[in-house]
């Protein structure tokens, strides 16, 4: 049980900053971008390919988040240079990256144009070069030892996965607070609550929009990239129902801790992402349930996240209307007991 939580947070730490991808687009810009199905898999899909042919992760990774931003601006243009329906746009992207990744995946094979997937099972990731230097600490085995001695049965191998990938999500958060707190990224808030008046202060949403779609897809191709580096492979499937698991985290995190600040928010969609994969990794030890159920468990958590916050603000308010209706009634008798002393 242990062990598949603690799995699970791992993974959520990494999905979550899809996540806050998921977040810049849907909340921030108010932008239905459908391309994350598709720019997950253009950062997966970068990082092995480039790791393969023996370029350093770290180098890797980074033109992975590059080739999102590339991904991101494109369906910014064909929305607001094409004048396309931002649903359709990103519909129009997620495809045409389909056969882009098998294009990038193919480029490390001699005679092909397109390839599927990528393993990565003896390459050296970041992941693994970090917990190259993490063994050297000690730490690994001071954790555990005092794990066992309350009594954890089973414990993981190495704590250098989950110490990196916080590390990395803790930093991605602050610097998504700060840019949303700047000039340029209030303008972004702004142009998702209200083109119009923020045109009217001259700004061009136009670039507004692309940009934020740019900056989303390469948190998104950034997610991707580690993904790939931590399960050793990437596919060209590995994307589907991404916008679903990044909406679910948001949905999730925001029920539970609220949205009343920028980092708040943040924090919020990060706890969602992990919140998620624990649910979902609890869910699958259920008997009668198997990996092949995870798109109908996910389904079903963004449905109780969707519908659950509905049925809490619907009893809040009721008990807020009786409060008052009592409320009320206690001074008309407190008037009428004053009228009747006069």
């Amino acid at each position: 049980m242990f062990l598949a939580i603690f799995g699970a947070m791992e993974q959520g730490i990494i999905y979550a900053i899809m996540a806050l991808g998921v977040y810049l687009t849907f909340r921030v810009l108010d932008f239905p971008d459908l391309t994350v199905d598709g720019s997950f898999v253009t950062g997966a899909a970068t990082a092995a390919t480039m790791i393969l042919l023996g370029y350093h992760p770290i180098l890797a990774t980074l033109v992975a988040m590059v080739a999102g931003f590339i991904a991101g601006c494109m369906t910014g243009i064909l929305h607001t240079k094409g004048k396309i329906n931002p649903l359709l746009s990103g519909i129009l992207m997620m495809i045409a990256l389909y056969s882009i990744n098998l294009r990038i995946m193919g480029s490390t094979a001699e005679n092909t144009i397109g390839r599927p997937n990528i393993p990565l099972l003896n390459s050296e990731t970041l992941f693994s070069k970090f917990q190259a230097f993490w063994s050297n600490l000690g730490i690994d085995t001071a954790l555990n030892n005092l794990l066992k001695s309350f009594g954890a049965p089973q414990l993981p191998s190495t704590w250098s996965t989950i110490f990196v990938v916080l590390i990395i999500t803790i930093l991605i958060k602050f610097i998504a607070d700060w840019f949303l707190k700047t000039e340029i990224g209030l303008a972004i808030r702004a142009t998702g609550d209200n083109k119009r008046m923020i045109r009217s202060f001259s700004a061009n949403t136009d670039t507004l929009i692309i940009l934020g779609l740019g900056l989303s897809n390469a948190l998104v191709a950034f997610s991707g990239a580690l993904i790939a580096q931590y399960s050793k492979f990437s596919d060209v499937s590995m994307g589907i129902g991404m916008i679903v698991i990044g909406l679910a985290s948001v949905i999730i995190g925001e029920a539970i801790f609220g949205t009343k600040t920028i980092m708040r928010t943040t924090f919020a969609v990060i706890a969602g992402a992990i919140i998620y994969r624990i649910i979902l990794a609890l869910a699958l030890r259920v008997d009668f349930l198997d990996s092949g159920d995870m798109k109908l468990i996910t389904a079903i958590i963004v449905i109780i996240a969707l519908i659950l916050p509905q049925f809490i603000n619907k009893s809040k308010e009721r008990k807020r209307k009786v409060k008052r209706a009592a409320e009320k009634t206690r001074v008309k008798t407190v008037e009428q007991g004053g009228k009747g002393l006069a």
